[in-house]
């Protein structure tokens, strides 16, 4: 497992697009993680303005597809030179998630702190299912009322209705 201490919470602000013709779409961010913007170069499909995502900075060590750890290096993509790396849940050992797909956060995350240990919003492990109560499920289709029942249903919803009805005048009087 990778030491992820080092990696920070950084918010984009700023974007713009670097496609070419037949490659890689690439985007260009400005990101804040604490101090100073730094740039990342990316080519995660889920990156927004104001997206709050998990980065690496220049330092930190991740897992590349091969299982190998990296080193985060200053390196030029696409021509521009990036400072460091969004992380996907794969990088973070959050277990479920995409490759490839940069690691969001919820705003309750300060910029430039820690990224959370587990994936956030991810269903609770097996200790906390216990206190969490059973929830009935409602077949997706519903039984069909006979006649006699649909009259019966009929007849308490107006035995409720002029119950209320009288009740409503006797408040009243």
């Amino acid at each position: 497992m990778v030491d992820t201490s080092s990696y920070k919470v950084g918010i984009v602000l700023s974007l713009e697009d670097k496609s070419k013709s037949g490659g890689k779409p690439l985007k260009v961010c400005s990101v804040n993680i604490g101090g100073d913007p730094i740039c990342v170069v990316t080519n995660a499909p889920n990156v927004r303005q104001s997206s709050r995502l998990v980065v690496a900075p220049i330092g930190s060590t991740i897992i590349n597809d091969e299982g190998e750890e990296m080193e985060i290096r200053k390196t030029a993509v696409g021509g521009v030179m990036s400072e460091g790396m969004f992380c996907d849940s794969r990088m973070l050992g959050w277990g479920s998630g995409s490759s490839g797909i940069a690691a969001q956060v919820p705003d309750s995350f300060e910029v430039g702190s820690a990224p959370p240990t587990s994936k956030p919003g991810a269903p609770p492990t097996a200790s906390s299912e216990s206190a969490i109560p059973a929830v009935e499920v409602k077949p997706l289709f519903e039984k069909k009322l006979t006649k006699e029942e649909k009259k019966k249903l009929a007849e308490e919803r107006k035995a409720a209705r002029k119950a209320a009805k009288e009740a409503k005048k006797a408040a009243e009087s």
